[in-house]
């Protein structure tokens, strides 16, 4: 039985969606793990003021998922630390095998 926390990434119109929690003013940026709740946690560098902190989100997850930053978008909590993102053209299942990848680090 694997310890592995799952992602919840839903269908979203041309695309998937899922929840992540964002750390700023961290020391790097960086994927910090999957929460009980299958939230997927991110540190960021900057803070949140002026809108900062949700562009480097926004460029991060593109860098990382290896797709072009108007394909991410902050569809809810844009001034929350808890954020829905939508990525365009990626189904669920795709995205989710990508960021299985990615987070290959010990649970917290």
């Amino acid at each position: 039985m694997s310890n592995k926390r799952e992602f919840k990434i839903t269908k979203a119109s041309g695309g998937a969606a899922f929840s992540v929690r964002v750390v700023t003013r961290a020391s790097r940026t960086e994927l910090a793990g999957v929460q009980e709740d299958g939230i997927l946690k991110v540190r960021l560098t900057e803070s949140p003021d002026d809108g900062a902190a949700n562009r480097q989100l926004i460029e991060f997850i593109a860098q990382t998922l290896g797709i072009s930053p108007n394909k991410v978008e902050i569809v809810a909590g844009e001034n929350s630390r808890d954020k829905l993102l939508s990525i365009d053209e990626i189904a669920p299942e795709i995205l989710e095998e990508k960021l299985m990848t990615l987070t290959d680090f010990p649970e917290e």
